[in-house]
């Protein structure tokens, strides 16, 4: 029997972050596919529907009054405006989420990070993924369909200002090889699911053997 039976766990916040280009989305569906009890955050939004989105699946669609009174009551862990469009993370869905040991995944910038971590410190565990080189990222993102010049140019910019960054996270992971990257975060998720602030019913447990002596 394993200590998850034994004791139960509280999910985690699993906070992954890199600049575009660097593999964060291809390592995040790869640990989603191995975990089931892996599950991506779902954000609110006020922007349209995209064909084929579904809301509570691909976001939850809120018209601008009610995100901003959610904004007002505190009901999100973090939130942006961006391009006149609002974005944020419930924090009911995490907590219920983690409350019934699946463990969050999160594919946020450092900003989103920190404010994650502001609000819930105990729960988060932040890895940031960091290319080879800075010429083997301008590669990756010139092969993408649609890029120009332009658009290269102008991301290779945000990537290096997402990349001062790196010293905030728990965890770095070099993806110069997809396979090794994704051992290397695989090993972090399991790792951080014995840590004993997670594993809640070990309280009753020690009292149980501590009343047998």
């Amino acid at each position: 029997m394993s200590s998850e039976e034994h004791t139960g766990r509280r999910g985690l916040m699993l906070v992954i972050s890199s600049p575009s280009g660097a593999g964060k989305t291809t390592l995040a569906r790869m640990l989603m596919k191995e975990f089931q009890d892996v599950v991506l955050s779902v954000s609110a939004t006020t922007r349209e529907p995209r064909p084929n989105e579904v809301d509570g699946v691909d976001y939850h669609f809120r018209e601008e009054a009610k995100f901003r009174d959610m904004i007002g009551n505190r009901e999100f862990l973090e939130w942006a405006k961006v391009f006149d469009r609002y974005y944020g993370t419930p924090r009911a869905d995490t907590v219920a989420q983690l409350e019934a040991g699946n463990d969050v995944l999160f594919d946020v910038d450092w900003q989103g990070a920190d404010a994650l971590h502001d609000q819930m410190p105990n729960d988060c565990v932040s890895v940031f993924v960091l290319p080879p080189s800075i010429e083997a990222l301008e590669k990756r993102l010139a092969a993408r369909p649609g890029s120009t010049p332009d658009m290269v140019e102008r991301r290779m910019r945000d990537a290096k200002a997402e990349i001062l960054h790196w010293r905030r996270y728990d965890y770095c992971i070099v993806n110069d090889d997809l396979e090794d990257a994704y051992g290397k975060l695989r090993r972090i998720l399991l790792v951080e699911r014995t840590k004993r602030l997670r594993e809640h019913g070990l309280e009753d447990h020690v009292r149980g053997l501590l009343g047998e002596l």
